[in-house]
């Protein structure tokens, strides 16, 4: 059974808010919660401090440039069983 997982073209992104003190408390909270979450390695797309907080976009790469394609796969086996 394929799972939705496997259908992720490239990168999955998380955006929130998260209150801290300054940009550089948010910043470790932002890859502490990749961690937390069992993400593994993630990269901050996006910061922005306001003095409140800091909205962030993190982003986990379920397939990297130059990656095996799961979903690439499974088009060419549809192909050649002439879906």
């Amino acid at each position: 059974m394929t799972t939705a997982l496997e259908k992720v073209m490239d990168a999955l992104d998380i955006e929130t808010y998260l209150v801290c003190k300054d940009a550089n408390e948010g910043k470790q909270l932002a890859l502490q919660l990749g961690r937390e979450m069992n993400l593994g390695d993630i990269d901050i797309m996006y910061e922005e401090y306001d003095g409140y907080g800091m909205r962030v976009r993190l982003r986990k790469y379920v397939y990297r440039p130059s990656n095996h394609y799961n979903w690439l796969e499974s088009k060419n086996k549809d192909k050649e069983q002439g879906q």
